[in-house]
């Protein structure tokens, strides 16, 4: 199991933050989701997670520069970007941005569970 471990997943698309809650869950871990990067900030704040799956494309502020303030305020939590945006550049940007794993979507769900559990047990 997951050991209790928290996922926080980020994404606009509320069906995609239903798959991911449902599909880690199943597989023991605590999950909470946002559906911008001004509440994903303000959730990381008030309750640290273990692991931050995060969309590029979101409202106001992009996963980018969410991910960049992430990496200067809690370096040690690993961002995993899951996003629709599968270009060369786009995945260069999010490695800049000091994702620890880049991810396109559609994905496979117990893929994302393969690779959520590699960067939890890091912790």
């Amino acid at each position: 199991m997951a050991d209790n471990k928290l996922v926080l997943v980020v994404d606009d698309s509320p069906t995609i933050r239903k798959i991911v809650e449902v599909t880690l869950k199943r597989e023991g871990y605590r999950v909470n989701t946002c559906d911008s990067a001004m509440k994903a900030l303000a959730s990381i704040t008030d309750d640290p997670p273990d692991l931050v799956l995060l969309d590029v494309m979101l409202p106001v502020m992009d996963g980018y520069q969410v991910c960049k303030i992430i990496r200067s305020r809690y370096r040690t939590i690993p961002v995993i970007m899951l996003t629709s945006k599968d270009g060369f550049f786009d995945k260069v940007r999010g490695r800049m941005a000091g994702s620890t794993q880049y991810i396109t979507k559609p994905f496979e769900p117990n893929e994302l569970v393969a690779i959520v559990r590699r960067y939890t047990k890091l912790n």
